[in-house]
């Protein structure tokens, strides 16, 4: 082989290399680009206040796309908009494509992290009972309902608090699926529950606007851990979660970060206090 066909052929295959090697860079910038262009990103939430909530006017707000929405601003993309979906809905939603991002409150456990690219974490919350006055059951953990044959509990469909209800013990018949926290909070006024289970916020605001005295809550529910979301974006997205976690780190390193979580209730320093491969990790 002369010099000259040696250089031609590492030439070529520098060349190749090199498109290889920035091809994912290009398809991630391609996405964000995408977004930019069509002006909003399309973000799956659950309208469980105060994680995520729509007014009547069709605004979405809530702690978690607050933070979404103030990210991709300083991504380039202009807005956000929200599709409602139940729980067990929004992963398959997201790799179906009808989603670019879920910002409900999806907490980080290694099935979901599996299935989706999370970003550094954002909202921290620990578990919640509603339950009659006076707690007549005396239910401060799923393990005391699973223990109680009479013990019914509301959950959301596909949600963490199924989960543990159903891990607990809970035979599936007295697992009850609610579609949201006003029907929860109406079957357990009416005896068709005997405890409703939320996030220690959704559950406090759901009952604060009730103003029912008949009702209560019982805070943390007792073995049961304390949880972080982040935006759940798909897989082969990550540079986009990268970029997404760059602008997120600013804001908690500026204080914007707790000035927008906080107000709704919850604290930037549990966010910061962990991370997303800790929260993978834990089983």
């Amino acid at each position: 082989m002369n010099i000259k066909h040696f250089l031609t052929m590492a030439a070529g295959a520098s060349a190749l290399m090199a498109i290889v090697l920035a091809a994912p860079a290009s398809a991630a910038d391609d996405k964000l680009e995408e977004l930019k262009g069509q002006g909003f990103a399309r973000v799956a939430i659950a309208n469980e206040p105060p994680f995520t909530a729509v007014a009547a006017d069709g605004k979405v707000s809530g702690a978690a796309p607050d933070v979404a929405r103030e990210i991709f601003k300083r991504l380039g993309v202009e807005d956000i908009v929200a599709s409602i979906s139940e729980y067990g809905a929004m992963i398959p939603g997201l790799q179906a494509g009808r989603h670019d991002v879920i910002t409900a409150g999806l907490f980080m456990k290694p099935e979901r992290c599996a299935a989706v690219a999370y970003s550094q974490p954002i909202l921290c919350d620990a578990e919640a009972f509603a339950l009659k006055k006076g707690n007549p059951l005396g239910l401060t953990s799923y393990k005391d309902i699973a223990d109680n044959p009479d013990a019914r509990i509301g959950a959301p469909g596909g949600g963490t608090e199924e989960k543990l209800a159903l891990e607990a013990g809970v035979p599936r018949d007295r697992v009850i699926v609610v579609p949201d926290g006003q029907s929860g909070l109406k079957m357990l006024q009416d005896g068709r529950i005997d405890v409703y289970s939320l996030p220690v916020l959704s559950i406090n605001d759901l009952v604060s606007k009730a103003n029912d005295p008949n009702i209560e809550v019982v805070a943390p529910v007792e073995g049961a851990p304390v949880y972080c979301d982040g935006a759940a974006f798909r897989k082969g997205d990550e540079a986009l979660r990268d970029a997404f976690d760059v602008e997120l780190a600013k804001m908690k390193e500026s204080g914007d970060f707790a000035k927008i979580i906080e107000p709704y209730g919850f604290s930037a320093a549990a966010a910061m206090s962990t991370d997303r491969e800790k929260l993978c990790a834990a089983q």
